[in-house]
């Protein structure tokens, strides 16, 4: 892992995927991905991606300047700003995007990740 390496993943939600989300939350979204839905692109990207296995939050702030619509292409990355390799936590920055590069979230994310020895 180094500073400025990137991991990224693009998503469409659709009304059938906020319809599921409807009935867990038991709320009603109107035309919009849910900024929980965003927020967990970030997840993903943190646990399976970059850092990998074993990530664990130790904080995250994630401001949401714009709505996120339905059917519309999100590109959701995770950017590492800053690594301290003695404590194995990873500062990145989290960015979610429409196709227009219209920003919907961004924030920063402090994690501890597993020290599986190729940092």
């Amino acid at each position: 892992m180094e500073v400025g390496q990137k991991a990224e993943l693009t998503r469409t939600f659709t009304p059938e995927d906020i319809a599921g989300y409807d009935a867990l939350a038991s709320g009603r979204t109107e035309g919009q991905v849910p900024e929980p839905l965003i927020a967990a692109l970030f997840s993903y990207l943190l646990g399976v991606k970059l850092p990998g296995p074993g990530t664990n939050y130790l904080k995250q702030e994630i401001a949401f300047p714009e709505k996120a619509p339905l059917d519309m292409a999100l590109t959701a990355s995770v950017e590492v700003t800053r690594l301290r390799p003695e404590k194995q936590i990873v500062d990145l920055w989290a960015k979610a995007t429409l196709p227009d590069g219209t920003v919907v979230a961004e924030g920063r994310s402090l994690v501890k990740y597993a020290d599986t020895g190729h940092v």
